[in-house]
């Protein structure tokens, strides 16, 4: 148990992300434990680790060699192993469908997919999203999600084409399948201009401040502002395939921008964070729709929770907006930013209430920005020093 595996990430370019292993008698061990870092995956008859079916982000497995145990299920058949079941929207997208890409060359030999839930406590549960996306995706087989040991007469293991790492560019033919199959019922239904908002959704779940300004500015210059949690994933899909010209704050909306996309379109990402997770959304949206997206960092400064001093997705950014309308005029995404200026103390208080937040509560400015500041002052009190005495 615990062993480290002796495999390197899963890249785009070849390697097992792209083979496919079968496994006899294979026994599926869920996790027993919600930790970062789970137990669980698959072993051999013989008790052997089946090191191909872990997920893995960035350099390391997510999951690891879990302990024996006795199956309290035993499931006849061929079923294609899915990996682990995410909760949360972007996780989902991105973590739990990258064992999909043979799925339809394989339809009528299996049973089904299996999947493992990665928290012990939500069992079996599916949600609507998932059921919307595997539909979106043409999979018609059974979907069933193991929370208890589970011995497979035949479990098809395909390697990992899709992920956070480098692997954010998908295999080829995790490319393909996408391609081919993902919401090809759905016409094009919407605006050439979209604005994609986060102000919609809980203010925990993090922003930008002041994004409800960045979206009345957007409707000065003839985008619509889209809620996609408002919207079915059917409707979103439509509307990323009309659009001409896409941009909002990063965020997983734009993981289903990237599977629908395509070369003619003009996609933005404005940060609301330093998280390294941003360049791997960018990956996966340039890799599948043949784009070069634009990437806006106009960042003064970014406030997190107090429980959690690294950047990360619920944090909030504070912008230059200055400094963000004219990056979005020289990329050609507004015509005029002469009316992006930037906030004053008592405005930052009220952005904050806006955000459904109370200043100073809750949120600390991240340690980076705050050396930044300090730098920079030091630095113009030496030179000031050093003009003074010259």
């Amino acid at each position: 148990m615990g062993s480290k595996s002796e495999l390197k990430p899963p890249m785009p370019d070849g390697g097992w992300s792209v083979d496919i292993r079968r496994v006899e008698q294979a026994m599926i061990l869920p996790a027993t434990e919600s930790n970062f870092v789970q137990n669980a995956g698959i072993l051999e008859a013989g008790g052997q680790y089946v090191a191909e079916g872990a997920l893995w982000r960035r350099y390391r497995p997510l999951t690891e060699e879990p302990t024996p145990a006795e199956p309290k299920e035993k499931l006849k058949g061929k079923w294609l192993w899915g990996g682990v079941l995410w909760m949360h929207f972007g996780h989902f997208l991105v973590e739990s469908t990258g064992r999909l890409w043979p799925y339809h060359e394989l339809e009528d030999e299996i049973e089904g997919i299996i999947f493992i839930p990665k928290r012990p406590r939500n069992k079996s549960k599916m949600v609507g999203f998932q059921t919307d996306f595997f539909d979106l995706l043409g999979i018609r087989k059974e979907i069933r999600i193991v929370s208890d040991p589970t011995e497979v007469e035949e479990l098809i293991v395909p390697g990992q084409g899709f992920g956070l790492g480098e692997i954010s560019n998908g295999t080829a033919p995790m490319r393909s399948m996408i391609h081919d199959h993902f919401a090809k019922d759905v016409a094009p239904d919407g605006p050439e201009k979209l604005y994609v908002s986060r102000t919609a959704l809980r203010s925990h779940l993090g922003g930008v401040l002041g994004e409800a300004r960045i979206e009345q500015k957007m409707r000065d210059e003839g985008y619509e502002v889209f809620y996609p949690e408002q919207h079915s994933l059917r409707e979103q899909v439509a509307k990323y395939k009309a659009a001409k010209t896409i941009l909002g704050l990063d965020g997983s909306a734009f993981h289903i921008a990237a599977m629908v996309g395509h070369k003619d379109q003009k996609i933005g990402m404005i940060l609301r964070r330093e998280d390294g997770a941003v360049g791997f959304l960018k990956m996966h949206v340039d890799s599948f729709t043949g784009v070069t997206s634009h990437k806006f960092d106009a960042l003064l400064t970014e406030w997190v929770p107090e429980d959690k001093p690294k950047s990360n997705r619920l944090s909030y950014g504070e912008p230059d907006f200055a400094k963000l309308g004219q990056m979005l005029a020289e990329a050609g995404f507004i015509s005029d930013s002469t009316s992006w200026v930037n906030l004053d103390e008592e405005e930052r208080k009220t952005l904050w209430a806006e955000s459904g937040l109370e200043y100073g509560k809750g949120y600390k400015e991240y340690f980076k920005y705050l050396r930044q500041r300090r730098r920079a002052l030091r630095a113009e009190r030496e030179a000031q020093k050093a003009a003074q005495g010259s």
